[in-house]
């Protein structure tokens, strides 16, 4: 049995802790094991522990559940990313909610060159429907990864659309690996792990509960470098990542509508506060994200003339074999703190040797 992650999935299953309460304890305590084996009254002098959270951290009932899960990822073949390891997804790993532990069933590479998020109603049109097929259809050539909720309507009309046309594509769950909800997307559901896969932060015993929704379209949010709104009113799931998507900023995309449609009530709104970008087209996210660019440059050998000093050369190293990262991501490759970085960033665009994109990302030129 892993011990690590005995205690990693209990951490999780203490009530009332939540993401950033968990960072907190597993820094004062250093690391997930010593904060079941601190006293009560230790545990006490943590800030925002109080009698309650301290019982229950030392009544030990979630290291029973916790051996019990980890039966089932055994038996599931489940993979499981904490949060302070290395194969934890880059994107994810800078935001204070992030999940502190991710269950995952398949082979998807979550760390895929290009995420691209798609989100819409759960009763699209049939406008809309085709827009999303459409959408997908034109991404494959750039080469991405389909991220979604596995939800009724737009979600599952882009993974469909995915697994048809043989493009990896990630379902991230309101619920737990034990179920797939709903249950007419069982066979969709399994046809994904075999080029993507299912990814959830809820233990196998939690169900479809309808507070699960909103939290795991903020993983949506973090995973993809752009989210594409296809169709929502003006309040829903998708509205919610969206807001996410521009908290974390990625780069966000919306298909506009009538004036009178409901359906499109939201995408107006994102575009007209500029919160979003108007798409007609995949070739319309291809030409912001400069993937175009990217993709054309990648046939082209190119030689640096310029002198680097450590600093310098180590954020090169970084961007080697890659379409581009953040600066979120470079800061912790290179073990740089904020004002390091933007330093050696803004000394590298002037020797015309990186190049910023959108979302705070750079590229190399």
């Amino acid at each position: 049995m892993n011990d690590s992650l005995r205690y990693q999935i209990a951490l999780t299953k203490i009530p009332k802790i939540g993401n950033v309460h968990a960072k907190n304890l597993i820094s004062f305590c250093g690391g997930v094991e010593p904060i079941f084996k601190s006293s009560k009254k230790a545990l006490l002098k943590i800030p925002g522990i109080g009698e309650h959270l301290a019982q229950a951290i030392t009544e030990q009932d979630v290291l029973r559940q916790a051996d019990q899960e980890i039966q089932f990822i055994q038996k599931n073949k489940i993979q499981t990313f904490f949060y302070l390891d290395a194969n934890y997804p880059a994107r994810l790993k800078h935001y204070n909610d992030a999940p502190i532990l991710l269950y995952h069933k398949g082979n998807a590479q979550l760390d895929h060159p290009r995420n691209v998020g798609i989100v819409g109603t759960r009763k699209p049109s049939p406008r809309g429907k085709l827009i999303c097929e459409e959408l997908v259809e034109g991404l494959k050539e750039y080469n991405v990864q389909i991220i979604s909720g596995l939800a009724y309507g737009v979600d599952i009309t882009a993974h469909r659309k995915s697994v048809e046309l043989n493009i990896p594509t990630v379902g991230v769950l309101g619920h737990g690996l034990s179920r797939v909800y709903p249950q007419n997307h069982y066979n969709t559901a399994r046809e994904m792990e075999l080029n993507g896969g299912l990814l959830s932060e809820f233990t196998s015993d939690l169900g479809p509960d309808y507070h699960h929704f909103p939290m795991r379209n903020r993983i949506i949010a973090g995973l993809c470098d752009a989210l594409i709104v296809v169709e929502t009113p003006n309040k829903g799931g998708s509205m919610i990542s969206a807001n996410y998507a521009n908290a974390y900023n990625k780069d966000v995309f919306a298909v506009p509508g009538r004036l009178s449609d409901h359906q499109s009530a939201g995408c107006n709104h994102l575009i007209k506060t500029h919160k979003a970008n108007l798409i007609e087209s995949a070739a319309d996210i291809g030409y912001i994200m400069r993937w175009d660019k990217l993709d054309q440059q990648k046939n082209i050998q190119t030689q640096l003339f310029v002198d680097l000093d450590d600093r310098e050369r180590k954020i090169v190293d970084h961007l080697k074999n890659i379409d581009s990262k953040s600066i979120d991501q470079l800061s912790y490759d290179a073990q740089l703190n904020a004002s390091e970085m933007a330093g050696v960033l803004l000394g590298l665009e002037f020797k015309g040797v990186i190049q910023p994109l959108p979302g705070k990302r750079y590229m190399l030129v």
